[in-house]
């Protein structure tokens, strides 16, 4: 039974999602890199997932070289994972006629995580110049989940706009905000819960996330 809100036209009504077995994974020059490893070794370890599509900006690499002390685009998911997968694709933010640019293509979800207010300001704007903004675009379009996970502190009226006109289109703006009731003791900890949130709003709920209250 699918359950749709009061103003949300039938189109737009995702619950229950289909299985999920091909996602787009963007990362962007906020910081938070940390939340970007973690999702990526989740979704490396999740069966039910058979393809990744991986874009980072060249502003990420910078982010992630400095939070994570990654060492430039050579081997970069061995880098993340400390191994080499073959689900994981990395893509080249400057190839904009690479598979997830085309709605054709059977992409069933994307998050940009973490999303600068730069990459929303052209979601929101629909400058599609690089292959993350497009690929963005191509899920609006195609009503397919988009979760922009959104980077920053304090913010002004441009990107509360910015946020609005996103999800106004269709996106789901999930600020990068961790949780505390699970009592995390570490940092990775914090992220994966995060990380068990966001997967499952995108359809793709996980086993070990901290569900409040509820018993095991």
């Amino acid at each position: 039974m699918n359950r749709q809100t009061q103003n949300e036209p039938a189109e737009l009504a995702l619950w229950p999602r289909p299985l999920v077995d091909n996602i787009t994974v963007a990362t962007t020059g906020a910081s938070g890199a940390a939340f970007l490893k973690q999702i990526l070794v989740i979704l490396e370890r999740d069966e039910r997932v058979k393809v990744v599509n991986f874009i980072p900006s060249e502003n990420a690499l910078r982010v992630m070289a400095e939070e994570l002390g990654l060492k430039g685009r050579s081997h970069l998911i061995w880098q993340l994972l400390g191994t080499e997968s073959e689900k994981i694709k990395p893509l080249n933010n400057a190839d904009i006629g690479a598979n997830v640019a085309s709605g054709s293509y059977p992409a069933q979800a994307m998050i940009v995580l973490p999303c600068s207010m730069g990459t929303l300001a052209r979601v929101a704007s629909g400058v599609a110049t690089r292959l993350i903004e497009r690929a963005a675009d191509v899920c609006l379009k195609e009503r397919r989940p988009l979760a922009l996970c959104v980077r920053e502190a304090p913010l002004n009226k441009i990107h509360i706009r910015n946020m609005w006109r996103a999800a106004d289109a269709g996106a789901t703006i999930y600020p990068l905000i961790p949780a505390f009731y699970n009592l995390p003791t570490t940092l990775d900890e914090m992220a994966q819960q995060y990380c068990h949130r966001v997967l499952a709003h995108i359809g793709l709920p996980q086993d070990a996330a901290y569900q409040w209250k509820v018993k095991p």
